[in-house]
């Protein structure tokens, strides 16, 4: 018996792709297309209910977090999500786990991969692209050391996250205002090095912005205002 599937972008050329693809294998059946959350919603009702569901994240009117919640909460594990998206940040895997999907692929992967996911998923695993497994052992390890470091708060110090002096020090002038051009101009390098420091804090910290890297450093007390 073939596994019904859905295909949720709004990238029609994509979605053509992907189900050209898939189609080569006798296992699954795509029994309806979607373009966005709500879409995805209306062509539940109308056709078969899939069994599983390739989801993109950035659509119009309703996202694909958010349609895995709305799904999750509707029709629990009657049906299974896998991302299938272009997008490998941190808060995106995240939020879409914790509203329900099951699974988080890249679209680059081969439709080989995406079966075997499908298969995966109905066994009750969780498959995730490589790059995505690496990301979450990552952040749990993040985790687990501001866990640790959280008990001692006084002790916890820049070079506890292998920051050095001078990214230390680019995070004080960036708590005092200064733009990454008069960073750059008082430190007597290029625009250029300053951003590459700032993207090796943000790496090092585990964040995703200048705003959480000022919370990080203000709650340990590493910048004077």
């Amino acid at each position: 018996m073939k596994t019904p599937i859905a295909i949720v972008d709004d990238n029609p050329l994509l979605i053509q792709s992907i189900g050209r693809n898939l189609s080569l294998y006798e296992e699954i059946e795509i029994v309806f297309t979607a373009k966005n959350g709500i879409d995805l919603l209306d062509k539940i009702k109308q056709n078969q209910l899939p069994k599983v569901i390739l989801m993109d994240i950035e659509m119009p009117q309703m996202n694909g977090i958010q349609a895995v919640y709305e799904v999750y909460q509707r029709y629990g594990h009657q049906i299974k999500i896998i991302m299938l998206t272009v997008f490998d940040q941190e808060d995106k895997i995240f939020h879409a786990i914790q509203a329900g999907a099951s699974g988080y692929l890249m679209k680059d992967e081969k439709a080989s991969t995406i079966i075997n996911s499908i298969n995966e998923v109905l066994a009750g695993g969780s498959p995730m692209s490589s790059i995505v497994a690496t990301k979450i052992l990552e952040l749990l390890r993040s985790t687990q050391k501001l866990q640790v470091i959280d008990n001692q708060p006084n002790e916890v110090q820049p070079k506890d996250f292998e920051l050095t002096k001078r990214e230390t020090e680019i995070l004080q002038l960036i708590s005092r205002g200064m733009t990454y051009k008069q960073i750059a101009e008082q430190l007597f390098v290029s625009d250029k090095t300053i951003k590459k420091h700032i993207e090796n804090i943000y790496n090092k910290l585990h964040v995703n912005s200048k705003y959480e890297a000022m919370q990080l450093a203000r709650r340990y007390n590493w910048i004077k205002i």
